[in-house]
């Protein structure tokens, strides 16, 4: 049975699940109802894009090569790949995922940040106000169990990014945080910048 996290609990993943090595992270959406505009029509969708950023024990990116992200769908080293880009949202359950071995990760690697930007938001004129539903899951793709799933609910209103979750290294075992924040990065290269 998974574990639903608040914001800035932590949870195990590899101590009490023994053996497990890979894990699929999750992530879904929905718009709230559009209404049409004055002139007829209705607004953009709005497009989310789930990212991972491969951070040192320094918060860090050591390379280009470690934002995985809908133009950069795996790691150099392949530990990390991100499935494709949904660009409405719809439907029920994941919208997209990023599969993670935990056994390839290099060990420079100590965290692995999660993160959902709005594509074109700036000149789409959206942020996270217009999402609703919006959840982090991370599950065990050989059997399907669903371990950890943090549901933000929070108010993100007039933000672009939403850091949701890590997963990260601890005395040998891999956990998982709900982080949850929203922030103001309109392009996932500017809030990964960040990090550098």
């Amino acid at each position: 049975m998974a574990i639903s996290l608040v914001k800035g609990q932590k949870v195990d993943l590899t101590k009490g699940n023994a053996g497990l090595t890979k894990v699929v992270v999750g992530l879904g959406w929905d718009a709230i109802e559009q209404k049409k505009s004055f002139f007829g029509g209705k607004k953009a969708a709005v497009d989310c894009d789930a990212s991972a950023l491969m951070l040192n024990a320094n918060n860090k990116l050591e390379q280009k090569g470690d934002l995985i992200c809908f133009y950069n769908k795996s790691s150099a080293c392949g530990s990390v790949v991100h499935t494709g880009d949904n660009v409405t949202g719809e439907g029920d359950g994941d919208d997209e995922q990023i599969n993670i071995d935990l056994s390839k990760v290099p060990a420079n690697v100590h965290k692995i940040l999660m993160v959902v930007n709005i594509y074109d938001c700036e000149a789409r004129k959206q942020d996270f106000g217009m999402i609703k539903s919006a959840f982090i899951r991370v599950f065990n793709p050989a059997n399907g169990q669903e371990l950890v799933r943090f549901n933000l609910t929070d108010s993100y209103a007039g933000k672009t990014a939403l850091i949701v979750g890590e997963i990260y290294r601890n005395n040998g075992e891999w956990k998982f945080s709900a982080i949850g924040e929203g922030e103001q990065a309109p392009h996932i290269d500017l809030l990964a910048r960040r990090y550098t």
